[in-house]
């Protein structure tokens, strides 16, 4: 997991927590991250998912690869609300040249996600 984040990422107050041997990623709730009073931007919540997915697949690369997104699909499940969100990533695919991988966010509940993303990401083997 890289620890220099980018500059978007720490715009978002993003961080990594490890709950029962999974990394999630957490971005606490505040005023950058507002869309309409009282509910997340869409696009907060859609950088939440690409970190975690980038996270994951960074993780399951071997030193010096790299990924970047080919095309990412979010559904926007329900409002973000006044409160820390979560996602984890799973890797579906991890091939030579191209990684699939599913994402979620959610707050309260896992089992209630606010958004879902499928991303196709090229990687960059060293």
């Amino acid at each position: 997991m890289p620890l220099d984040l980018p500059p978007y990422a720490e715009l978002l107050g993003l961080r990594t927590e490890e709950r029962d041997g999974e990394t999630l990623w957490v971005m606490p709730f505040g005023e950058r991250v507002v869309g309409r009073p009282g509910f997340l931007h869409g696009g907060a919540i859609a950088g939440l998912l690409e970190f975690a997915a980038l996270g994951t697949v960074g993780a399951a690369l071997e030193e010096g690869a790299s990924a970047r997104p080919i095309n990412v699909s979010v559904d926007f499940l329900r409002g973000g609300v006044e409160h820390d969100t979560y996602a984890s990533a799973l890797v579906t695919r991890l091939g030579n040249r191209v990684a699939n991988v599913e994402a979620h966010a959610w707050q309260h509940d896992r089992a209630r996600p606010i958004a879902a993303a499928k991303m196709n990401l090229m990687l960059r083997r060293a």
